[in-house]
């Protein structure tokens, strides 16, 4: 579910500034939050917030006129949330977290908002009453109105929200009881099965935690009501929770409740246990230690007693810490040796003469080496109200403070790892400019493990507005538990006078030795002004234009919509670096006048799926798409095992393979494709991208799509070879109907009935149909594991190639122009005015018009 989000996050960040004009109801909506709103964007003085592209303004692709997203975490914006929100109709994301002077009432009219799925308020000065109208917003995802004054007793309303992943009301001044189910009169936080995370810790909750608020189709992984006034016993429901990896108690007013009757062995996903001063009594059931995901335990200040047996209990191998201070255990009988820290002090056992318990009666201390990243080598030049960064730059980093919520004790947590994946996911996963980050401070506060974060601009000594609300939005969303379970409270930064010159690009060309670089007057000229004329297709990222540069060649110029450019220079950077026959070459690119345009090769003859439906009018025999498979196929090997880093390409598909003048296939569309680290390497993408009918099954398990998800994209690739149909046609799946019909005993395997009539109509010898056949089969095998290598699809096909005679080096002798039938007005050019795809646009071919 995490790699979903993250996929469609990643999709949303990326989405252009719209060129049109915003409803007349959004724009007043709008309007009316900048005449309420203090210290906003500049650019808000600008008439129309979609046409002239507020910051933090998104809207949408299709009708480019509704809002759909609002972005301006950590941007210093001071005033009220007015009712006018609820306008905002089509509003997906409405982040507007780290902005503590936003204070007053949240309105009712935030129930309006039907298509919101995150709604993040972290750190803000908002008080009173959550609105009960929150409980409409059946789309939402996650809720994090945390760090606030809300008061009030929870809604009984949240438990409508049946999508909810992340529900955050934690450090607020809430009162009441937890709200549960009344029949059909009321709902309440049971009904939220879909939820992971109860984060409502630091309130003022009181009543029991009610037993029915558990049922074992929940999906909780964590349960934090710590520092509140609960009282009554501790549930045992709790222990059903199959899922559950953190649960924290402690801090509350509860009656004694024995230890051994609230962990079972179903939590096997458990790895922190903290019910310090939770009125704990009784034995340590001699199972709790050995659930295999156990690494914390924190169970001071109780009432557990007896003895403490470790002799029978083999401990979970990841167990790093147990801390049982301040309770009544009168022995200890020791096991093997301790593989993980055990404190005692203040247990009955620790004042005997004599005692074993003497070893671990000590006070802990602190084993954490500090870190600190590695700015021994720079020469700090920087001027004094700058900071040199890892990578010796001068620059004002964005500062702030990360609240770990899983983690009360420096035992589970690597400063380092923490820091490659937060700038994983900020270079990566989301393409902003970061340069570099830094994690240093750990501390105690609050009962939370405390972190400063520091994070340093790429290519500028500081941030605009618009990139420090990307950050503080990736770091939200980390919450998910993409990294680990925390809430960042950010400091504020600067006074976001640092804004592009959108009349002026020389200083935001990046310097970029990989690709031709292209004026805009260029690129302009040679596609007459971009014309409608030579507009080829249009997609997510802009437009297409077919142009004629002044060598004559002819090229596919993708001009993005959006301002910004958050991922172009990675993209350029990739692009440049991977040079094969079998892929699609960037030409160049245009970085000038606020313009980002990507310039590729253009590919004559369309897409397989194409050739392969009949519209282009290229008929392909047998041959021909055994040379397809073979290119198709060495193209994608080369991304997996000849690029460093490695490229998974994640959405192998008909209509991302082209066929140039001789037919030869060139892979496209791999521009946004996973980049893999080396120590990622086969088995990990965090980007989901896919395509149904091609998507690996695993990945409805694992979430992840990987080298072998290609392979299975690769193998219905090889299905729509033989039988030129859709992957899903009909409702029928192409893969389980071959499957079906398959019998090895008969000729050509029986699938006469499913085979393209077109290869039975050219008189071209089908030899070596079968082996074909069976290597689509390994390809498309449930497992990964049982999938081959790219590079052996490649030996495998080029095997199949000299059994049938055919030289498996050579591209294709002829032109689409020497064989098959072909539209005879677009001789040479298959295509019609019909719609076909091209890299993920739409392309609508037409005559090349330039100057």
């Amino acid at each position: 579910m995490v790699q979903k989000i993250q996929a469609f996050l990643l999709i949303l960040i990326q989405i252009p500034f719209a060129a049109a004009l915003t409803t007349t109801q959004e724009a007043a909506a709008l309007n009316s939050l900048k005449d309420i709103w203090k210290n906003k964007p500049p650019d808000w003085e600008k008439p129309d917030p979609c046409d002239d592209g507020w910051t933090g303004i998104y809207c949408d692709i299709e009708t480019r006129s509704h809002v759909i997203y609002i972005k301006l975490g950590n941007t210093g914006l001071m005033g009220q949330l007015s009712n006018n929100i609820g306008s905002l109709s089509e509003l997906q994301i409405l982040d507007l977290s780290n902005n503590p002077g936003l204070n007053g009432l949240l309105p009712d009219a935030i129930g309006n908002l039907k298509n919101l799925s995150q709604l993040i308020l972290t750190g803000c000065n908002f008080s009173g009453r959550i609105p009960d109208s929150i409980g409409s917003l059946q789309q939402l995802i996650q809720l994090s109105i945390n760090f606030n004054n809300f008061s009030g007793e929870i809604p009984h309303s949240i438990g409508n929200l049946a999508h909810l992943i992340l529900l955050d009301l934690a450090d607020n001044k809430l009162s009441g009881t937890i709200p549960i189910s009344d029949g059909d009169k009321t709902t309440g936080l049971d009904k939220l099965t879909a939820c992971q995370h109860f984060h409502l810790a630091n309130n003022n909750l009181s009543g029991t935690i009610p037993d029915q608020l558990f049922s074992s189709d929940m999906r909780l992984i964590h349960l934090i009501l710590n520092g509140n006034q609960l009282t009554g016993a501790i549930p045992s429901s709790m222990g059903i929770l199959k899922n559950l990896e953190v649960v924290d108690l402690s801090c509350n007013r509860f009656d004694p409740s024995e230890i051994a009757k609230l962990f079972t062995t179903v939590l096997r996903n458990l790895s922190k246990i903290k019910m310090e001063n939770t009125n704990l009594d009784g034995q340590i059931a001699p199972y709790l230690l050995t659930l295999p995901d156990l690494e914390n335990v924190y169970l001071k200040n109780n009432n557990i007693n007896g003895t403490l047996d470790l002799s029978k209990i083999v401990p979970s191998k990841n167990l790093k810490l147990v801390d049982l201070r301040n309770n009544s255990i009168s022995s200890l009988v020791e096991g093997a040796k301790l593989n993980y820290r055990l404190f005692l002090e203040g247990n009955p056992c620790c004042y005997e003469l004599g005692s074993i318990c003497k070893e671990y009666c000590n006070p802990p201390e602190e084993e954490y080496t500090p870190h600190s990243t590695n700015t021994a080598t720079c020469e700090n030049h920087c001027p004094s109200d700058q900071k040199i960064s890892p990578n010796c730059n001068c620059s004002y980093p964005y500062i702030s403070t990360i609240y770990l919520r899983a983690a009360s004790n420096y035992d589970n947590v690597n400063l380092e790892d923490m820091e490659n994946a937060l700038r994983n996911s900020f270079q990566k996963d989301f393409h902003l400019p970061v340069d570099s980050i830094t994690l240093s401070k750990p501390r105690i506060s609050n009962g939370y493990l405390t972190l400063d974060l520091e994070v340093f601009p790429s290519g500028t000594d500081r941030f605009n507005r618009s990139g420090i609300s990307d950050l503080v939005y990736v770091l939200n969303f980390q919450a998910l538990g993409l990294i680990q379970s925390y809430f960042l409270i950010g400091s504020q930064y600067g006074t976001f006078s640092a804004f592009w010159d959108l009349n002026s690009c020389s200083n935001n060309i990046p310097k970029l030795n990989v690709a031709r670089w292209f004026s805009f007057d260029e690129l302009k000229k040679c596609t007459n002004n971009f014309s409608e004329v030579n507009a080829i297709g249009s997609g997510g990222y802009g437009k297409v234009y077919r142009g004629t540069l002044s060598t004559g060649q002819l090229v596919a110029i993708k001009r993005a919509q959006q301002r910004g450019g958050i991922q172009f220079k990675t993209e350029v950077e990739m692009l440049s670096r991977v040079h094969h026959k079998n892929l699609v070459s960037l030409v160049g690119y245009c970085f000038e006048k606020d313009e980002q345009m990507l310039v590729y090769e253009y590919i004559a003859n369309g897409t397989l799926k194409e050739s392969l439906s009949g519209r282009s009018g290229i008929k392909l025999d047998w041959t021909r798409r055994l040379r397809v498979a073979v290119g198709s196929a060495r193209g994608v090997a080369y991304l997996h095992e000849h690029v460093n880093p490695p490229i998974i390409h994640r959405d192998i598909k008909s209509t991302n393979i082209l066929l140039d003048n001789h037919l030869n296939a060139k892979v496209s569309d791999f521009g946004l494709s996973k980049l893999m680290d080396d120590d990622e390497k086969g088995h990990v993408s965090t980007q989901v991208k896919g395509t149904m009918g091609y998507l690996d099954p695993e990945y409805y398990m694992t979430q992840q799509l990987t080298e072998k998800s290609d392979v299975y994209s690769f193998g219905v690739i090889m299905l729509e070879l033989i039988t030129a149909r859709k992957p899903i046609e009909h409702g029928k799946y192409i893969v389980r109907e071959v499957k079906a019909i398959m019998d090895k005993t008969k000729d050509l395997y029986g699938l006469h009935e499913l085979l393209d009539p077109v290869l039975g109509s050219i008189s071209t010898s089908l030899k070596g149909f079968e082996e074909f056949v069976d290597l689509a089969m390994r390809c498309l095998q449930e497992s990964t594991a049982d999938r081959p290598l790219m590079s052996e699809v490649v030996k495998e096909i080029e095997g199949i190639m000299k059994f049938s005679g055919l030289n498996t080096t050579d591209d294709f002798a002829s032109t689409s122009e020497s064989y098959g039938e072909t539209n005879g007005e677009h001789s040479g050019n298959p295509f019609s005015t019909e719609t076909i795809e091209y890299s993920s646009w739409n392309i609508h071919h037409h005559k090349v018009e330039s100057q």
